[in-house]
């Protein structure tokens, strides 16, 4: 199983880090089923807040847009696996990530077709 914490701004993975006013949570099983989700609404959107979040709660992943080296060493070295750089709906993030198959740098926005 692996748990993984995803900053929001909507239902997008957050641009930043440490400005996102919500964390999504979810616990995929082995077949890639989420099992348990649920989405916090931050009392104040800080790095510092969601570090402390991530490890409370033994995040395994975390899925977000830009981070500050800092944070990004930190959880890290905290053995918290970080994909970064995402840009895009947070589902798709996590349907991938549950497969093994979300990379850093993922564009996980629908193109529109030119008219």
């Amino acid at each position: 199983m692996i748990k993984i914490l995803v900053p929001l701004l909507g239902d997008d993975v957050a641009p930043r880090f440490d400005l996102a006013p919500e964390a999504y949570i979810a616990l995929v099983d082995n077949n890639h089923n989420i099992v348990e989700e649920r989405t916090i609404v931050l009392s104040e959107a800080s790095a510092e807040t969601l570090c402390r979040m991530i490890l409370d709660e033994r995040i395994t992943m975390v899925i977000c847009g830009g981070i500050e080296d800092e944070y990004y060493q930190y959880l890290m070295w905290k053995k918290v696996a970080v994909v970064d750089s995402v840009i895009g709906s947070s589902s798709k993030a996590i349907a991938l990530a549950s497969r093994g198959a979300l990379e850093s740098g993922a564009i996980l926005m629908e193109r529109s077709s030119p008219k």
